[in-house]
């Protein structure tokens, strides 16, 4: 039987107008998008309409299986453990996977962790581990699956077989000014996560000024929506959404969150870090099914003992130093008291301008770039100390760094309350 070929503008309209796509044309307009029989503005405009009007669950679990089915779909059956996955939503200083991939295989859990890079004031993970020497971020399939028996765990790029078509819309979405449409949002990280053949997904939704989300409702439906399409997909899915007003721990750049990353590893590192490491891996071995405390883990030194095995696996020398940067200055307080605020964003934006992040995917990264804070909200602060150091290869980028740090830390006379780092737990749909 000839297939079913609709008019995409007719779709277009049907959504333009409020109306709701079949299972039938949600499937055509995603496969004959990815095939290039569907124009690039026909998708922009669907995806205007998808901003403007939505999707109801049903079409939104079709177009995300729509998705998936563009590419292939990855299978763990043969491993001798069980796998469980983490997406975090982006932030500033967010070097969790890093410690958690090892810290949750140390406990029996195999973690096929599939990263991207980093895109404006986000870092990505990629970028963050090729600061290690001869580290090497594609695997092919059978190395994946190799180090995944024999180490438990893979920190790697995603390959380009895992639904095709998001690659796709996403750059669409990027240019239309359609990125903060949920439905889509949800739809692209879900895809991506669900044709990665995990068993178990743990989410990390960022929300705040450093995050995707600035406000806790807007998250809040992001989790409930996207955990939705993980329990319809047969994937356990939970969420936590979690602090991004201020950047995570004391970095913000390639190496400099590497080298605090290996300090939690050895049972040190800032009390946030080490907070939702542990809060992330207790949820991830839970819905693994595995009994084992990951706090205990992480103080028995075993997480250390496979993060250094996962770097080698994949050529990298644990042992390496990591790079420096070449020029470093200081920014100092201008009076006594105590920090009561630090911008996660302006941080973000900061060590993006140093050198650390990307403004276009093509761009390099230095490894070496970035900002460190030496005090955490709430501390207290003298005249001249150090409040922050900004790391760059290249000196000329310090004057617009320190432009996006204007108005980013205040100092006042009383610290302010303490802000939980996990804001609240969702592991249903509704």
């Amino acid at each position: 039987m000839d297939p079913v070929i609709f008019d995409a503008v007719d779709l277009i309209r049907t959504k333009r107008d409020g109306g709701s796509l079949t299972d039938e044309q949600i499937d055509w307009l995603i496969g004959a998008f990815t095939d290039g029989e569907v124009a690039a503005e026909q998708m922009a405009a669907m995806a205007m309409a998808i901003f403007f009007n939505g999707l109801d669950p049903a079409e939104l679990r079709r177009w995300t299986e729509a998705m998936i089915g563009t590419g292939t779909r990855m299978d763990f059956s043969s491993l001798s453990r069980p796998t469980a996955d983490k997406h975090s939503t982006g932030g500033v200083g967010d070097k969790i996977t890093l410690p958690l991939a090892p810290l949750v295989a140390a406990c029996g859990v195999a973690v096929p962790q599939l990263s991207g890079r980093g895109l404006g004031h986000t870092g990505g993970t990629l970028d963050k581990l090729e600061a290690i020497k001869g580290w090497r971020a594609r695997l092919s399939n059978d190395e994946m699956l190799t180090q995944l028996e024999d180490v438990g765990a893979v920190i790697c790029a995603a390959g380009s077989g895992l639904a095709p078509a998001d690659k796709l819309l996403y750059a669409l979405r990027d240019v239309t000014g359609t990125v903060e449409s949920i439905p889509l949002i949800a739809s692209s990280i879900m895809s991506k996560k669900i044709a990665e053949g995990t068993g178990s997904l743990v989410l990390d939704v960022k929300v705040g000024s450093g995050a995707f989300m600035k406000d806790l409702d807007h998250a809040a439906e992001l989790a409930r929506t996207m955990v939705g399409l993980g329990t319809a997909a047969g994937v356990g899915t939970v969420a936590l959404l979690t602090d991004m007003e201020t950047p995570l721990g004391r970095t913000a750049g390639n190496g400099l969150e590497v080298a605090e990353s290996v300090e939690v590893l050895s049972g040190g590192g800032p009390a946030d870090v080490v907070e939702l490491t542990i809060a992330l891996a207790q949820e991830m071995v839970a819905a693994a099914g595995v009994a084992a405390d990951p706090a205990e883990v992480l103080a028995s030194g075993r997480a250390m003992d496979v993060w250094r095995r996962m770097i080698s696996a994949q050529g990298g020398d644990p042992d390496a130093p990591l790079p420096r940067a070449r020029h470093v200055e200081q920014v100092r307080a201008d009076r006594d008291g105590v920090l009561t605020g630090l911008d996660a964003y302006a941080v973000g934006v900061a060590a993006w301008r140093l050198g650390a992040g990307r403004a276009r995917k093509e761009d390099p990264v230095q490894a070496a770039a970035g900002v460190e804070w030496h005090h955490g909200v709430g501390d207290p602060v003298r005249t001249g100390e150090v409040i922050l150091s900004l790391h760059t290869d290249t000196p000329d980028r310090i004057a617009r760094a320190k432009e996006a740090l204007v108005g980013a830390w205040q100092i006042g006379d009383d610290a302010p309350a303490a802000r939980p780092v996990v804001l609240d737990r969702i592991d249903h749909a509704g």
